[in-house]
């Protein structure tokens, strides 16, 4: 019984490490619900839970490379990451030529963010100048004439739990985050004390790049995506993270 477990367990080993790696980046600024880390490795949450769907899906094993957003560019450019996750067009200063978008997956709203207790305001035009919650490294084309201007002051964190954390505290008045992590954070307060969204400030469709190259399962990571999108899985890992009030309190507006 042992030699036949053994056989097993060897078979196994094999077809493991035969499948072909992908390497996934992770972004150090992503937090929960997208993401959390463990000794420098994604365990649980949104984007943690797609990539592995993904990968089971296309019969090949994930490599995760954990860097600072701002790195990202860099990796794709390099041939150093195979799979980018969670990226919309707007966010690429250049579209490497190498790399092939996905479906769309996920549909991301930006919120401007304030205290429970605020009024609330029509536009981050009517803000007066402060200083500003923001996550270092994003970028929020629909505030960038009021940083410009000096009417508003980008002050930078980590990821958006330690922004979000920071305006809870008094640190400042406004923050932007976008709805799925604000949803995260308010789930764990009483309704009096939730953040409140004041306007939506962008809208994105966010999706996958996989690098074309011979070397690179491409189109059956593309194929895998696509079933995981039309069978409601992506939908439903979604549906994991939120909380059961997710909607409330959610503001209406356009995005970009």
């Amino acid at each position: 019984m042992r030699h036949i477990l053994a056989g097993l367990l060897l078979c196994a080993t094999h077809s493991l490490a035969a499948q072909p790696v992908l390497r996934f980046s992770v972004a150090e600024s992503w937090s929960m619900p997208l993401i959390r880390l463990e000794g420098d490795q994604p365990v649980e949450g949104i984007l943690y839970d797609l990539m592995q769907a993904a990968a089971r899906e296309a019969g090949v094993r994930p490599e995760y490379h954990v860097m600072a957003r701002l790195r990202l560019q860099q990796a794709m450019e390099g041939g150093d990451i195979d799979v980018r996750c969670y990226v919309a067009t707007q966010w690429l200063i250049d579209r490497p030529g190498d790399y092939i978008w996905s479906v769309p997956l996920i549909h991301q709203r930006d919120l401007l963010v304030s205290h429970p207790g605020d009024p609330p305001r029509l536009n981050p035009e009517q803000v007066p100048a402060q200083a500003i919650g923001t996550v270092l490294g994003y970028s929020y084309p629909s505030l960038d004439s009021l940083f410009s201007a000096g009417r508003l002051r980008r002050e930078d964190s980590r990821n958006q739990q330690l922004a979000l954390q920071k305006l809870r505290a008094g640190r400042y008045q406004y923050a932007v985050s976008n709805q799925l992590s604000l949803n995260w954070f308010n789930r764990q307060l009483p309704p009096e004390q939730r953040l409140r969204p004041q306007k939506v400030l962008e809208e994105q469709t966010l999706g996958c790049m996989v690098r074309s190259d011979p070397g690179v399962p491409t189109q059956a990571l593309l194929r895998a995506l696509v079933r995981l999108k039309e069978s409601g899985e992506i939908e439903r890992i979604l549906q994991r993270y939120a909380s059961p009030d997710a909607s409330a309190g959610v503001v209406s507006g356009s995005g970009q």
